[in-house]
């Protein structure tokens, strides 16, 4: 390839610097052809005054080159600085998260000799949103959002992933027993775009049982995909249990842009001493070029990193007396992996690569419109501040607000219906949500639950929030209490 792919590059903090530097060396020995730009980002960044850690004008570099290789980076104390990761996803559209975690047995203790799992993160949405509020003294509130959009991406790009990558089957983890309606939104497109893809075997499990099992059997998956808080906390967990967090590359994937990364953090106790593992960062880096379409020099890279690690020259934290030749520093264990470019593992799985992953344009691409459906309000939940009294008493006091075809139905606390009946062992806070419903099932107006907000304050009651209730082509598009 006669012309150099632009890359943009930042060092991060802590041991950010020396891991790149590690890294770079180990790609410009690749024969890897790359025009590298720099930028700043992180603590320094932050400290001089823009709470989201990289400089405006670093977005520019970011857009023309339209990758990114990231070192970890230190988000100060306090102060309402923002996460760069969470800003750098949302802001270029990074809507899939991609963790290979494979074990190294024998050469990097595990329990699990066999482990080869990929997670697919969903990046953008779920809790991640980060739309949360104070409602009232005891009550805080985070908003759950999981769209038809963002789940048909992600899970699409999980089944191409496995068709680029020769992977049998792709396992889909929620908790849509509980969350029946955002999660199960999730379970349901997955089975839906499952259907599409006849020459890969598909799953679901609960997250719960599906997590135990992962971490028990990991061998039982291949690839995984999952709503973000789900995918963020079992990535981890996968990446311990296959060897070391220290050693798992990760790829944020968007339809444009793409950012490339270790997972673990910056380490600042670490800084300094040539202490560090590069592999984390260098694993990233193989992703990268592979995304690229550096196909030959990715193989060269993680094969001579395999056979490094096979000949047990090990960085201090995967150092083992038992198998380990060699404890060596970051700048040394980047020389090791220099040698052995062009060579590959004995014993471990040589690294081969056929084509850019998540390269297919289908990855990525949202399912075709549907046809619409019919959107019919037919109540409102209104959310109340108030501790004055038993659900009972509140109750009766609220009903006297039913008028213009609204009638309280059902008041429950943290979920649980309390009101009418409930039970008097049930604990209530001061956050309380009361539903009205239209007498009859008729459809409401927007100006009927105005007019109910209003008379609820009159009554001298605060209303923190309210939520519209809707049907779809007459399917309830609101959950029951529990107890109701």
């Amino acid at each position: 390839m006669s012309k150099n792919i632009p890359i943009t590059v930042a060092n991060g903090d802590g041991i950010g610097p020396e891991i790149m530097d590690a890294t770079l060396r180990i790609l410009e020995a690749s024969g890897a052809p790359l025009n590298i730009e720099r930028i700043d980002i992180g603590e320094k960044v932050y400290l001089a005054g823009n709470s989201s850690g990289i400089e405006p004008s670093s977005w520019e570099s970011l857009r023309r080159t339209k990758v990114f290789l990231k070192a970890p980076i230190t988000t100060p104390q306090g102060g309402g600085y923002k996460s760069l990761n969470v800003t750098v996803r949302k802001v270029l559209g990074l809507y899939a998260n991609v963790r290979p975690c494979v074990s190294y047995h024998p050469f990097v203790e595990t329990k699990h000799a066999k482990m080869d799992v990929v997670i697919v993160r969903e990046n953008e949405e779920d809790l991640y949103a980060g739309i949360e509020y104070r409602q009232t003294a005891d009550v805080m509130q985070c908003l759950k959002l999981i769209s038809r959009p963002g789940s048909e991406k992600i899970i699409r790009y999980a089944f191409e992933y496995a068709r680029i990558n020769n992977r049998k089957k792709v396992t889909c983890f929620t908790k849509d027993n509980i969350m029946k309606l955002t999660d199960g939104l999730f379970h349901k497109i997955f089975d839906e775009i499952a259907k599409e893809y006849p020459d890969i075997e598909n799953e679901h499990w609960i997250v719960d049982i599906g997590a135990a099992k992962l971490a028990d059997t990991p061998e039982a998956f291949d690839v995984v995909v999952m709503p973000n808080l789900y995918g963020d906390i079992l990535s981890d967990v996968a990446a311990q249990i296959a060897g070391s967090v220290g050693l798992a590359g990760s790829a944020n994937i968007g339809e444009n842009v793409a950012m490339f990364e270790a997972i673990h953090g910056s380490a600042p106790r670490r800084a300094g001493q040539n202490l560090a593992n590069p592999s984390g960062l260098l694993l990233g880096a193989v992703m990268m070029l592979v995304h690229i379409g550096l196909t030959e020099q990715a193989e060269r890279v993680h094969n001579a990193w395999l056979r490094t690690v096979e000949d047990g020259i090990h960085t201090y934290d995967i150092y083992d007396e038992s198998v380990s030749k060699q404890k060596v520093g970051t700048k040394e264990f980047a020389d090791a992996v220099i040698e052995r470019m062009g060579q590959v593992p004995q014993l471990l799985k040589a690294a081969k690569y056929q084509q850019a992953s998540g390269g297919n344009p289908e990855a990525g691409k949202a399912t075709a419109a549907r046809t619409p459906e019919k959107k019919e309000l037919v109540g409102v939940d209104v959310y109340l501040d108030w501790s004055a009294g038993s659900a009972k008493e509140l109750g009766e006091a609220l009903s006297k607000v039913n008028d213009d075809g609204l009638k309280l139905t059902m008041i429950s606390n943290r979920g649980v219906a309390v009101w009418p009946g409930g039970h008097s062992e049930t604990f209530c806070s001061d956050h309380w949500r009361c539903r009205f419903m239209a007498d009859g099932g008729a459809t409401v107006l927007a100006t009927q639950t105005i007019s109910l907000l209003g008379r609820i304050v009159t009554a001298g009651y605060d209303a923190i929030k309210t939520e519209n209730l809707y049907t779809f082509d007459g399917q309830v598009g609101f959950t029951l209490s529990q107890g109701e």
